[in-house]
């Protein structure tokens, strides 16, 4: 794949590394940078090997959000509106575990695209926020409140308050904050410790994360808990009834 605005590189190992490459926009995210993150998803979502992705951001930002420069051009909304649709369920949906290196601002839909990752970390220079409601253009809240809480969520959206590294990692929203140059080595690690891990269980815990999301205890424990019980046994008892 002739990629343009984003870099995508396989690791030994079995990690991916997908890096939006804008640096002279701040990585905004254009059509063309969606439908490249698109067939990335795609490519390492039926790849035997990739077990990991991280996502990062080249230069001094993760990404400032979308491109704003095409919402000027009446000839591409619906390309725009189609490419956000199905790029952000891409993501959320994808069926391996995701690790977000946030290297600097990740403001608007830049602050989404960490938010559906599964793992976030990010350098001192990473800040976080949705400038956007201040346009008249609501966040997206329901991945923010599986992260902070309900009540934090609420505040950040109406607000738009920008919150900081130190101050994302109190409130849950990163679970580290790492050197910058260090941010992606660090990140390695982690995608290196999950894939010690085999990658079918990984895959059905992303399922399981992905499936319950929202569900109450008891319709979730029987996803989580009965239904994985069961399978794990079945393949136990399968296994001891072969010839040796």
């Amino acid at each position: 794949m002739d990629l343009k605005t984003i870099q995508a590189v396989e690791l030994t190992g079995g990690i991916g590394i997908l890096t939006l490459n804008r640096p002279e926009r701040r990585n905004a995210l254009s059509i063309e940078m969606r439908r490249e993150i698109i067939g990335c998803l795609q490519k390492w979502k039926e790849s035997k090997t990739i077990g990991v992705m991280i996502l990062t951001g080249a230069g001094d930002a993760f990404t400032a959000g979308f491109d704003l420069t095409e919402f000027t051009k009446p000839e591409l909304l619906s390309e725009i509106f189609e490419t956000s649709s199905r790029y952000h369920r891409d993501l959320w949906y994808f069926p391996k575990p995701t690790i977000a290196a946030v290297n600097g601002p990740a403001l608007a839909g830049g602050f989404d695209l960490a938010k559906l990752c599964d793992i976030r970390i990010c350098s001192p220079k990473a800040v976080f926020g949705h400038p956007e409601i201040k346009f008249g253009i609501p966040p997206l809240v329901t991945p923010l409140r599986w992260i902070v809480g309900e009540g934090l969520a609420r505040h950040l959206c109406f607000t738009g308050k920008r919150v900081d590294a130190m101050e994302a990692c109190r409130i849950g929203l990163v679970s580290e904050v790492v050197d910058g140059e260090k941010l992606l080595e660090r990140a390695v690690k982690i995608a290196t410790e999950i894939m010690e891990t085999p990658l079918e269980a990984l895959k059905l815990t992303k399922k399981l994360m992905i499936d319950c999301a929202g569900r109450g205890f008891e319709e979730s424990f029987c996803q989580e808990h009965d239904c994985v019980f069961q399978e794990y046994l079945l393949k136990k008892a399968s296994a001891a009834s072969r010839p040796t």
